[in-house]
């Protein structure tokens, strides 16, 4: 998942952004909200991360400049003010959650999880699809066999792959859009090329089609997570 985060602070920004890449998000991070306006009619993100406090155009005002853009993104806002018309005001302007600072990471993490199922319609922080299971507060993934009422088999993702993978569940059973799947892995820090992308489809392929789960090249488009016609012995 690709994040922006829109803070002036540069040392709360870069704790910030260290903490969110740890987790494994794509995080790109602007001082202003001019600036952050001006990236976001280029490119895509799936959350923005706002506090309030910026020089020029504040926080809630660029809130909803997006909206009035018609970005459809979560906004987490992020302020020192804890006064409840603060809050208020902060929602009603477009945001999507609100945290005072100063915070913890766990918490942050845990509400943006919640943004981006909220987002993608999906209600639980495990993913299901067919006997896949993904587990996004742990970032564990499993395969559950069918018919069996034993234990979930691990599987092991790298960072990307889980990426990769979380992204395709999340828009499963519709196809995943391969420049936004290779917008996901990765901000301005990284360069990675469309074919990078096709290495971690193919590796997950062989992690999955044992399973009876196959990952299906839309031409032109990208890649769409799909259920086997018959399933491998």
């Amino acid at each position: 998942m690709r994040l922006l985060l829109v803070e002036d602070d540069v040392m709360v920004a870069s704790g910030i952004k260290l903490g969110l890449a740890g987790a494994g998000y794509a995080v790109d991070w602007v001082g202003s909200a001019e600036r952050a306006l001006e990236v976001t009619r280029s490119e895509t993100f799936d959350l923005a991360v706002i506090d309030i406090g910026l020089p020029g155009m504040d926080g809630l005002a660029l809130t909803q400049a997006l909206r009035k853009e018609g970005h459809a993104m979560p906004v987490l806002i992020l302020t020192a003010r804890d006064a409840l018309q603060d809050r208020v005001q902060g929602l009603d302007m477009g945001g999507d959650d609100y945290m005072v600072k100063p915070f913890e990471l766990p918490e942050l993490l845990a509400r943006l999880r919640a943004l981006l199922r909220r987002s993608q319609a999906a209600t639980s922080a495990t993913l299901t699809f067919g006997p896949l299971e993904l587990d996004t507060a742990l970032r564990q993934a499993c395969i559950r066999p069918s018919g069996t009422a034993g234990p979930c088999i691990p599987i092991e993702l790298g960072p990307r792959e889980w990426t990769v993978m979380e992204y395709l569940m999340l828009q499963a059973p519709k196809p995943a859009n391969k420049d936004k799947l290779l917008q996901a892995l990765t901000g301005w820090d990284k360069e990675i090329t469309p074919n990078a992308v096709e290495v971690y489809i193919s590796r997950l392929r062989g992690k999955l089609e044992p399973h009876g789960l196959a990952l299906r090249s839309i031409r032109g488009f990208g890649y769409r997570l799909e259920l086997q016609e018959s399933p491998p012995p």
